[in-house]
């Protein structure tokens, strides 16, 4: 385990082991008070880091659930709405401390939980309540702790759970499917794409270490902040130059005029081209929600994150290439 990474797992656990949430104020006096959401105690008997992570996982939740009090728009079992959106962040950062398959069986578990509460007391309408609030962070492609990873397990079981609002049951079938799509550690699928002077390249001929694939559009307010985000890394050039990482900036719209006019505004040593076929969007081999959209891929093209948020891709670069 990384150094860094080890601290950070103690740091958290210590945390979570160690201090309360304070719990919010609203709502008339007559009111039924909030709650504080509940402190968790990891047993002594657990020392080893990983372990005590593992607990903390497993039991996030269990108090949350086993407790009772108004459920509304500012609340949910009595704790503050949010402070049950802060927990619900907190939980997924805990939840990229672990493999990947380990944390979408927590996720699911996690699932079961809100089930198992909804089914004891309907009327308190925890279901629909954590169905907003964990979407809206897993899947809402402007959330900052965004994982299409962890957000699998969770849409899978609200696509097939009998408590899912009818009319949302489609919806949540189809983006099961996308977030199926190319999941982290798959060999990401290979396309075409053209630069400005016509010449065709493939993603999987594409040789260095790392590859940042961008899906970017000419003009987007969005993409300009990751472009200036990525040319203020220190080594940036260097890694490029030394075939460390490759930038591969691709439009997938039909605009190729706008975006043959805008393409000289992409550095240089990237490669910048455009979809010909339309297959990244048409055959959804990629699922791109919103635009821009981040993939990074080892020099096997495997996927390391997928539609990941700026900071994150960043940190990795700055974190594991070198100097």
């Amino acid at each position: 385990m990384k150094t860094g990474r080890l601290i950070s797992l103690l740091v958290l656990c210590a945390l979570l082991a160690s201090c309360r949430q304070p719990g919010g104020k609203g709502g008339p006096a007559a009111e039924q008070p909030l709650r504080a959401f509940p402190r968790l105690e990891v047993p002594a008997l657990y020392t080893d880091p990983e372990e005590r992570l593992d607990y903390v996982l497993d039991h996030f939740w269990d108090a949350f659930f086993a407790g009772s009090g108004r459920s509304d728009e500012t609340a949910v079992l009595g704790v503050a709405h949010d402070e049950v959106e802060k927990q619900v962040a907190t939980y997924i950062q805990l939840l990229e401390m672990v493999p990947l398959p380990q944390a979408q069986q927590k996720v699911r578990h996690f699932f079961s939980q809100v089930e198992t509460r909804h089914a004891a007391d309907t009327a308190a309408h925890v279901y629909l309540l954590m169905e907003e609030i964990v979407v809206r962070y897993l899947y809402d492609p402007n959330s900052p702790v965004r994982s299409e990873d962890l957000y699998l397990p969770y849409v899978e079981g609200l696509a097939s759970s009998p408590y899912t609002r009818e009319a949302a049951r489609a919806g949540y079938a189809w983006e099961a499917r996308m977030c199926a799509l190319c999941p982290t550690g798959s060999v990401a699928p290979d396309f075409r794409f053209t630069d400005a002077r016509g010449r065709v390249h493939h993603l999987h001929e594409v040789r260095a270490g790392t590859v940042l694939l961008f899906f970017s559009n000419p003009g987007c307010y969005a993409c300009l902040d990751i472009i200036q985000s990525l040319q203020a890394l220190p080594g940036l050039d260097d890694w490029i130059r030394r075939g460390e990482l490759a930038v591969v900036n691709v439009y997938i719209d039909e605009d190729i005029d706008a975006w043959r006019a805008y393409e000289p505004n992409y550095p240089r040593n990237w490669l910048c081209g455009y979809d010909p076929d339309g297959l990244v969007r048409s055959d959804r081999l990629y699922n791109i929600r919103a635009i821009p959209s981040l993939y990074l891929l080892d020099g096997d093209k495997r996927v390391l994150l997928k539609d990941a948020p700026q900071e994150r891709v960043i940190s990795w670069l700055h974190d594991n290439l070198k100097p």
